[in-house]
C-alpha cells in the first residue's frame, strides 16, 4: 500500500531545515541542521517547547555513526545543553505532535523506551551514551495504541530520511549472497542503498600491496569489526557499501567485481539473479 510523505524545505535549502510528515499532518519529522538552531528563537517555531522524541546524529562515512536518543517537555532547552557539552551530533531528529495534547510526558518516555530498544537491538550506531535501555512505562491501553502507531511513523520517517538506525537488514524474508575470496566467510544482501554486509561475517585480515583503499578499510575494521585469535576479523554490525564490489572489497582485501563474487546459496551469481531480471 502507497504512503503520500510530504517534506517541506524551510528555508528553500535542500541541505538545510526541513520537516516530513506523512498524510495527515498529525506529527512531524523535523530535520535540523545543528548550524541551524537559530530556528529555534523564531516565534512561529514556538511549538518546539512541546513535549518531543529527538536523535542526535553524528554520521561519517568511514566510521560507525553515532546517536544519542532522547525526551523532553521543552526541546528548545534541551538542546542547548547538548550543544554545549555533546561534540560528536551534527543533525538532529525531532519528532512532534502539531497538537498540544497529542504527546504527553508518558507518552515521550514511552517512546524514548521504544527508540533505544529497537537501536540498540539493530546495533547500526554506536549509543555509547545512551548506556541501557529505560524501564518500560506503563500506560492505559487506549493511550498506547495510538502512541504505538506514531512509533511506526518515527521508524518509517527515520529510514525515509536514510537513517538506518532503527532498520533491521538481517530478515529471514531477504535473499541472502555469499563470498569466501581469500578466507573470509561473508555474507550480505543487496537493496535499494547498495550492497549491506551483514553482522557476524567473517573478514580477511590483510589486503593486497595493490590494494587502493587499506588505510579507510582498516579505519573501517577498527570501527566495525573485532579481531579474532587467528587474525581474521569478524562484523560487530551491518554495514553498507553504495556497491556489490565495493562490499567485496572490503570484505576480501582486494579489488573485485562484486557482481560475481556475491553468489546465493545455489551458487548463483548476484549478476544473474538481480540484472538479469532488469534487462528490457
Amino acid at each position: 500500500m502507497g504512503k503520500t510523505v510530504t517534506t517541506y524545505l524551510i528555508n528553500g535549502d535542500p541541505k538545510g531545515t526541513r520537516y516530513v510528515f506523512i498524510g495527515s499532518d498529525i506529527f512531524r519529522m523535523y530535520v535540523i541542521p545543528r548550524t541551524k538552531l537559530e530556528i529555534l528563537n523564531e516565534e512561529k517555531y514556538l511549538k518546539f517547547s512541546r513535549p518531543a522524541l529527538y536523535i542526535l546524529l553524528g554520521e561519517n562515512e568511514d566510521t560507525k555513526p553515532k546517536a544519542y536518543i532522547g525526551q523532553t517537555e521543552n526541546f528548545r532547552e534541551r538542546v542547548k545543553t547538548h550543544d554545549n557539552k555533546k561534540d560528536f551530533w551534527n543533525k538532529v531528529l525531532l519528532f512532534i505532535s502539531t497538537s498540544d495534547a497529542a504527546l504527553t510526558s508518558s507518552s515521550i518516555k514511552y517512546l524514548e523506551y521504544c527508540a533505544i530498544r529497537d537501536a540498540k537491538k539493530t546495533d547500526n550506531y554506536v549509543l555509547n551514551e545512551n548506556k541501557q535501555v529505560p524501564k518500560e512505562p506503563i500506560l492505559p491501553e487506549h493511550q498506547k495504541a495510538p502512541i504505538d502507531d506514531f512509533y511506526q511513523d518515527v521508524k518509517f520517517l527515520t529510514s525515509f530520511y536514510g537513517c538506518t538506525i532503527f532498520d533491521n537488514t538481517g530478515s529471514s524474508k531477504v535473499k541472502l549472497f555469499y563470498t569466501k575470496g581469500r578466507g573470509c566467510d561473508a555474507k550480505g544482501i543487496y537493496n535499494d542503498e547498495g550492497f549491506t554486509v551483514l553482522k557476524s561475517s567473517i573478514l580477511a585480515e590483510t589486503t593486497v600491496p595493490s590494494f587502493k583503499w587499506a588505510s579507510k578499510r582498516e579505519k573501517l575494521l577498527s570501527n566495525f569489526a573485532q579481531k579474532r585469535p587467528d587474525g581474521k576479523y569478524i562484523l560487530l554490525a551491518d554495514k553498507t557499501f553504495s556497491s556489490p564490489s565495493t562490499a567485496a572489497d572490503f570484505c576480501i582485501g582486494s579489488c573485485n567485481n562484486g557482481w560475481l563474487l556475491w553468489k546465493d546459496k545455489d551458487g548463483n551469481t548476484l549478476d544473474s539473479v538481480i540484472r538479469k531480471h532488469l534487462k528490457i
